[in-house]
Order: C-alpha cells, then structure tokens, then sequence
C-alpha cells in the first residue's frame, strides 16, 4: 500500500508539473511592435523632421538676403572700380604733364602698370612724386582702400553663401532620414493599428460658425477649407502644406505677406496673451520655435500637424504653447 501511495503522490506531482507547463505563455518568434511605443517613436520622429524643416526655412530665408546682400557688394564693388580706374586715369595724365627728367621707360611703367597696387607703389619710387598734385594721390589710396574692402565683404559673403548651402543640404538630409524612420515604423503596424494611431489626438469636426471678419475671416476661412489636406514638409499648397505654409497661404488671402518660417512668423507682428486670443492669430508651440497654427477660437487652432494626420483642427494646448501673434 505504501508502494502504491508513493506511485500515485509521483504521478500526480507529474501531472502537476505538466499543467503548470502548460499554463506558461509561449513567446512569439518575433514580438509585435506595442502601439503606444510606436506612436510615441512616430510623434518624436515627425516632430525631429519639422524642427529640421523650419531651420531649414530659417536658413534658406538667410541665404536669400545674404545673396541681396553679395548683389549689392558685387555691384557697390564694380562702381568702386570704376571710380578707381577714373582717378588712375587723371594719375596717368598728370604723370605724363608734370614728369621732369624721369626717363621715358618710368613714365611707361605707370601709364600700363595693370595692379592697383604696383601702380601706386611705382609712383612712390618716381623722384618727382612731390610734383604731383598730392589731394589727387591721396584720393586714388582712399578709393583703392574702399575697394579693397569692398572686395574683402564680397569674398566673406560668398563664403557665408557656401556654408548656408551646406547647411540646407543637412537639414535636408535630416528631414528625409527622420520621416523614412517614421515610415518604417508605421510600416510595420497592421493597417488597423496605424489607422487608429495616425487619427489620434486630432479632430476633423469643423466648426460652424467661427467669430471673424475682415482680414483674420478671409484667412480662418481659407485655412479651414484645407482641412484634410496632406502635410508635406516644406509644401505651401495647392493641396499639401507644412505648419507655416498653411499660415503663409492662409493669411496671402488677407494681403497679408509673411515668410515660410514659423520662427520668423514669430516676428511678423504684436505679441498678443493668450486670454486676448481672437480667430486668425497666429499660435506656436515648442522651444525653440517650430510649430505654427491658427487659433479659430473656442480653445481650438487650425494647423497642418504632421505627415500621419495632415491639416485638422486641435486643441489651442495640444502642444507645448510658446505664444501668440497678430498679423497685419
């Protein structure tokens, strides 16, 4: 009997140990992406992109004044060289009126020397260079200095040209690599799943009848009107936007001109509080600065928000808010 009971206490401790055993979850090969580590991934990503964006914005408005700016040197540059070529003109001259025993071969070096320079510095050498009339020499130093300068700002801004190129390709780079990865990661979600993460947070609920007239009505309408529209980095219409290309369309329809750049935007006009809020402001969010919407009244903006949700209408502290302008 002893024997037996022992062979049944092991069997059932066996069969214990194999419905334990069975009870132990099995991992899968390959575990599924978890949606809330996706969409937080996804949301970082589209913002990274954005920030590269606007800089890229910010750089490539820089890079169009400093190339005013090198026109107007180039051109400032070419006036001072003519002005230059003028005064050596009159130099030549009055070398050759007032030359006295200087022998035929110097007076040649002058009148053909081709450097600026080496023109002067022959003039230094002649014996009779007190003869000549000095205000007419000292003004050919003063405008070969002037141009000197002139020609030293010119090269600085060719330089500065060439690193801003350089730094729009990067942040170029940064835009494409950042929204591949974002992609990727969507990518690997069943289509319910990215559906339901790329509808979140967002609202296409229109509202009926927005307090605005005028110029800030002529913009909230139009900046509605695209609601559902793609975002599409660096895009300022007809059917795809990013942040501050909406805004710049929206209030173009006010006459209203305003760069592509929502840090820049920033500075387009009064700084208003949030209490004074009215339809067509301009809002922003994140520090630095790198999202723009437009407040539509109620606690609610209008804004392209990113490449999984497109134009849509949100919540004024959906995002970190920085503050308000008023256009025009």
């Amino acid at each position: 009997m002893a024997f037996a009971r022992k062979r049944l206490s092991a069997t059932a401790l066996g069969l214990t140990a194999i419905s334990a055993a069975a009870l132990v979850p099995v991992a899968p090969a390959q575990a599924d992406p978890d949606i809330q580590d996706v969409e937080a991934r996804v949301e970082s990503l589209y913002h990274q992109a954005e920030q590269a964006q606007e800089r890229f914005h910010d750089a490539k408005l820089d890079l169009a004044g400093l190339r005013k700016d090198s026109a107007d040197l180039k051109a400032d540059q070419r006036r001072q060289s003519n002005r230059l070529e003028s005064i050596r003109s009159q130099v030549s001259d009055a070398v050759v009126r007032q030359i006295q025993g200087e022998g035929l071969s110097t007076v040649s070096q002058v009148v053909v020397a081709d450097d600026p320079d080496a023109f002067l510095g022959t003039l230094s050498t002649m014996s009779s260079f007190d003869d000549l009339q000095q205000s007419m020499l000292d003004d050919y130093r003063v405008e070969l200095e002037a141009l000197e300068i002139r020609q030293e700002a010119t090269d600085d801004r060719a330089a500065e040209i060439a690193e801003l190129t350089e730094q729009l390709d990067e942040e170029q780079r940064e835009v494409d690599a950042k929204l591949a990865e974002a992609e990727s990661l969507l990518d690997d979600l069943e289509a319910e799943e990215r559906e339901r993460l790329t509808s979140r947070s967002t609202s296409t609920r229109l509202p009926t009848n927005v307090p605005a007239s005028g110029r800030a009505g002529a913009a909230v309408s139009y900046a509605l009107a695209q609601v559902g529209d793609a975002y599409v980095y660096g895009a300022m219409g007809e059917s795809a936007f990013d942040c501050s290309g909406l805004t710049m369309r929206a209030w173009a329809q006010a006459g209203v001109a305003l760069p592509h750049s929502s840090s820049a935007q920033y500075s387009s006009g009064p700084h208003v509080a949030a209490s004074d809020l009215q339809p067509g402001d301009l809002v922003f969010y994140y520090s630095p600065i790198s999202h723009v919407g437009i407040y539509i009244g109620n606690g609610m903006i209008v804004h392209a928000a990113n490449p999984g949700t497109g134009v849509a209408v949100s919540g004024l502290y959906s995002m970190p808010y920085v503050g308000a302008v008023r256009p025009g």
